[in-house]
């Protein structure tokens, strides 16, 4: 520390003049009157002494710093009308202020030599120390908001001390313009009635201008708080201009408007349901209403009945806890199924790739478009990690037709097999993250997708085909529909048929989950391609250690919430065992939904199903999984089962405390 500096900071000595005072007081309550009179003498005189010395050392500081200022012109001179202190880096003693500083913050002398975050809390400098010159925080002083710069110095002298000069930028208009602007920015919201179609259908025009009224009045109802504009662009899309300021209000509510809409039932008995997309943050009212769009198709593709909303950077999701209503028509199946013929014919190879460790669902819609590869006279190659899927009798039945020899292939091959004119087909997933190989992806530029599984923000863009539809059961249902259009009965091998048929069964649990008109419609045209459920009951059978594992892991289970069983495993099991245990879990009496954990290598695996209200979706999104609402997983790295289970057990308390419940308190072991 410079010399310089240390002469200039002296102690404070009120303590010694209060003990002073003390014993002239003493002396004068023992009538010594002599001796009391001395000793007072004596503390004003030294009283006067400091007072004079502090005005002294405080002309001093003031020389000193302006001599400082002087030796370095790019800090700024003393009489800167903006607020500036010195400190001594290492302890942030305060070294010096200007008058201006002094104004701001009632500085006292007392402050001198004393830590910064005495006088200012809130103000670190970390950033200062780092090498910055603008502290990455705002500082409220009072009413006023202030950015704060600053530099380091040398104090000079035979011993040289760093200093640190801060600068305090009063900014507080600026930021009350900026937050004003912020607040005010556009939102753009469109309004969709899912299920607008199914509610009007066989209804009179009167019906139907009724419907239409209440519908408007409970959409009216909602908006008026928020001083938007709303107009209808058909009958069953609105448009909603609002400001981002009412934004965080909806968001509090948590769009009350997709419970309200519920209240209104058409003469069949068939409840409203909306999809509420948002977009905000674009550079035009054109990008935002892009956003919207999107965000709309997203609700969509999610199964309906949900707000999302869309920024530059990515998703938000709100609602979609109710259960998905077929709506779909096989019109757009058709449509499908004729542009992928279509593409196949004109691309030189054709891979199919389903999600990694893929099960027989991923398998199956894998063969039907190995089918319709065949049928548009070109070969196609399935992308599969044979040491690691779900489906090892099946694949090894498969390899066994000289059809699909030499079908299955790495994704290295695959990489090194593709050119510009190949052709990608992802099956049982749209999420990049989640496929088999994702160097392949970003490799082809001509990527169809074929799922069924809830649209992630993370969905795989762009595409040529797709077809995604969040009501089916299965992929591979979804592919017997493409196969309708597309090929002849003569032109399905049995081992497809039954591939396609053993994907459904194992998706929807053999027909008691997840099952719709269309499921058992696919589910009849693979009979009569010569699936037989015979054979694929054999696929699905367990041998005898692994029957044991399964129930072990029943057993193991442990009651939350009175009716959601949760099975966390210290040892490694296989992904087959897991969603069989989750599945076997919902035989109980009395449980809705089923969680098995498991570690494996770096990895921690979640199975989840749900017969109930709860949406395992939704609960196992924030932990970074996928799926529906009746059956979805996760993969969670880095992390252990204990803390997954702690963040597993936090989302299902979140879901449930979200839908107005209260959590049990029960604690999971």
């Amino acid at each position: 520390m410079s010399k310089r500096i240390q002469r200039l900071l002296w102690p404070k000595l009120w303590m010694y003049f209060a003990i002073m005072v003390l014993f002239s007081a003493a002396a004068l309550a023992m009538q010594q009157y002599l001796l009391g009179g001395i000793e007072a003498a004596v503390t004003a005189l030294a009283i006067g002494v400091h007072l004079l010395l502090r005005q002294q050392r405080h002309r001093e500081v003031n020389r000193y710093a302006r001599e400082l200022l002087r030796q370095h012109p790019e800090i700024g001179g003393t009489d800167a009308p903006f607020p500036m202190m010195l400190i001594r880096m290492g302890d942030n003693t305060i070294v010096w202020v200007n008058d201006a500083f002094r104004d701001l913050t009632s500085f006292e002398e007392h402050y001198l030599e004393q830590p910064l975050f005495q006088l200012l809390p809130q103000c670190s400098t970390d950033w200062l120390a780092s090498g910055k010159t603008e502290s990455p925080y705002d500082l409220t002083i009072g009413a006023r908001r202030y950015r704060v710069h600053g530099m380091l110095v040398r104090s000079g002298g035979t011993e040289d001390a760093l200093l640190g000069v801060l600068y305090f930028a009063d900014l507080t208009e600026l930021y009350q313009v900026r937050d004003e602007y912020i607040r005010s920015r556009p939102v753009v919201g469109i309004i969709l009635v899912d299920n607008y179609d199914e509610m009007t259908k066989n209804l009179t025009e009167g019906a139907i201008s009724s419907l239409n009224a209440r519908i408007n009045n409970v959409i009216t109802s909602w908006t008026e708080p928020y001083h938007g504009l709303l107009r209808a662009l058909e009958r069953n899309r609105f448009l909603l201009l609002f400001e981002k300021r009412d934004l965080n209000r909806a968001i509090e509510n948590k769009f009350s408007i997709l419970e309200q809409i519920h209240k209104v039932e058409s003469p069949s008995g068939l409840h409203a349901s909306i999809s509420f997309g948002m977009g905000l943050e674009g550079a035009s009212f054109e990008e935002d209403y892009n956003f919207a769009s999107l965000s709309v198709e997203m609700a969509l593709s999610r199964g309906g009945d949900q707000a999302v909303i869309k920024d530059r950077l990515n998703f938000t999701f709100y609602g979609g806890r109710s259960k998905e209503a077929d709506n779909r028509s096989m019109v757009r199946s058709r449509i499908t199924a004729g542009s992928m013929m279509e593409l196949f014919s004109q691309s030189s190879s054709i891979f199919v790739m389903g999600h990694a460790n893929a099960d027989m669902d991923a398998v199956g819609a894998a063969m039907g478009i190995c089918c319709m590869a065949r049928k548009a006279g070109k070969r196609a190659y399935i992308v599969l990690d044979l040491a690691h899927n779900m489906s090892e009798k099946l694949i090894a039945q498969i390899r066994a037709v000289p059809e699909y020899k030499e079908v299955f292939i790495s994704g290295q091959d695959a990489l090194l097999m593709c050119d510009s004119r190949s052709t990608l087909v992802v099956v049982d997933t749209n999420r990049p993250a989640q496929v088999e190989y994702r160097p392949l992806l970003e490799s082809i530029s001509k990527v169809c997708v074929v799922d069924h599984h809830r649209r992630a923000a993370d969905f795989i863009d762009p595409v040529v085909v797709t077809l995604h539809e969040p009501y089916a059961s299965s992929a591979s249902e979804l592919v017997t529909e493409l196969l309708q259009y597309s090929v002849e009965k003569s032109d399905v091998l049995p081992i497809e048929a039954i591939s396609l048929l053993a994907g459904i069964v194992l998706d929807t649990k053999s027909f008691h989950i997840r099952t719709g008109e269309k499921t058992f419609e696919a589910a009849a045209v693979l009979r009569q391609w010569g699936a037989d459920p015979v054979d694929v009951k054999r696929l699905l059978q367990n041998d005898f250690q692994d029957t044991v594992a399964k129930y072990q892991i029943i057993k193991s289970a442990r009651l939350y919430r009175q009716e959601i069983a949760i099975s966390a495993l210290n040892a490694p099991t296989t992904r087959v065992l897991a969603s069989q245990a989750a599945d076997e879990l919902l035989n109980i009496s009395g449980i809705t939904a089923s969680f098995v954990l498991f570690p494996d290598g770096d990895f921690v695996y979640i199975s989840a199903r749900s017969i109930g209200s709860a949406n395992v979706q939704l609960i196992l999104e924030p932990l970074g999984g996928g799926g529906n609402a009746a059956g979805a997983g996760a993969q969670i790295v880095h992390s252990n089962v204990k803390d997954v289970l702690d963040r597993l057990v936090a989302s299902i308390d979140e879901f449930y405390d979200s839908k107005g419940t209260t959590s049990s308190g029960e604690e999971i072991k």
